[in-house]
């Protein structure tokens, strides 16, 4: 069965995963080391690691499985469930796939390398509505492709 992990540090769009999952009857496993308000909604699981820089990823990594659904804008973490066979959407509602990963984990490694060789910080573009409302329709869209692949 189809299940949502969601990779809950800096993520903006938990509410609309909930909101989703409840229609489809999805369980959701939002994962982080603190700080999140719990949902009263019994399928949606809080899971609580211990602090530091990947123990979220390493949970989401070690129970997602082939038909699963990670959200994630963390590429090292995309990968990782590429490699188990889930499907992953990023915040903004772009699907990461097995033909991009490569390409997305070298320019990040070389974006990093030009922020410590020029010493410039990066900017994020801010989260608008059009970014959730993109991200609404891409998960529906991925709920619906799974369900197709689904035996």
């Amino acid at each position: 069965m189809l299940e949502i992990f969601l990779d809950g540090d800096a993520c903006p769009v938990k509410d609309e995963v909930e909101r989703v999952a409840l229609r489809h009857g999805l369980v959701v496993h939002i994962v982080s080391n603190g700080g999140l308000r719990p949902s009263r909604n019994p399928q949606f699981h809080h899971v609580l690691v211990a602090a530091g820089p990947d123990a979220a990823d390493d949970w989401i990594a070690e129970h997602i499985g082939p038909g699963d659904l990670a959200v994630t804008s963390d590429l090292p973490l995309a990968a990782r469930c590429l490699a188990k066979r889930a499907s992953v959407l990023n915040p903004k509602g772009e699907a990461v796939s097995e033909d991009g990963i490569g390409m997305a984990l070298a320019v990040r490694d070389l974006n990093r390398h030009l922020r410590e060789v020029t010493g410039r910080e990066t900017r994020h573009a801010g989260f608008s509505k059009t970014d959730r409302s993109r991200f609404l329709g891409a998960l529906e869209n991925a709920i619906q492709a799974i369900r197709r692949r689904s035996p």
